[in-house]
C-alpha cells in the first residue's frame, strides 16, 4: 500500500497481484481487489476499475466504498454523456450510478450525504 500512496501504480499493481497469487481468504482478496480498483480509478481506466470492484463485491458484499466509486465512474461517464450531446445515455449512466449510491447509503446510513442529496434531487431516491 505504501507504493500506491506515493503514486507509484505499477509497483503497487505489482504487489497487489503477487497478493492475489498468494492470499486465500476471500475477505482480504476482496480488499485488494478493491485496491487494484482504486488504481485503476487514478489511472482513469474506468472500465477495468469497474471490473475490479465487481471483483471485489462477489467476494464481499458489503464494500460500500466499492458500491460508491462505481457510482463516481457511472456517474462521470453520464456527465460525459451529456458533453457529447446524447441525454439518453447520460440517463442509463445516472440511474446506473443511483443503484450504486443506494446499495452504499443501505450499507453505510448517514455516510455519501452528497451522493444522497443528488439521488433525492434529481429524484431517484426511493
Amino acid at each position: 500500500m505504501s507504493a500506491q500512496s506515493e503514486g507509484n501504480y505499477a509497483e503497487a499493481l505489482q504487489n497487489y497481484y503477487e497478493a492475489m497469487r498468494l492470499e486465500i481468504d476471500p475477505y482480504d482478496r476482496s480488499y485488494i481487489l478493491y485496491n487494484i480498483g482504486l488504481i485503476h480509478t487514478s489511472n482513469g481506466e474506468h472500465t477495468k476499475a469497474l471490473e475490479y470492484y465487481f471483483r471485489a463485491l462477489e467476494r464481499n458484499p458489503f464494500l460500500p466504498q466499492a458500491f460508491n466509486n462505481m457510482a463516481v465512474i457511472c456517474h462521470y461517464r453520464g456527465e460525459q454523456a451529456i458533453q457529447q450531446g446524447d441525454s439518453e445515455i447520460a440517463e442509463a449512466w445516472f440511474d446506473q450510478a443511483a443503484e450504486y449510491w443506494k446499495q452504499a447509503i443501505t450499507l453505510t446510513p448517514g455516510n455519501y450525504i452528497e451522493a444522497h442529496n443528488w439521488l433525492k434531487i434529481t429524484g431517484r431516491f426511493e
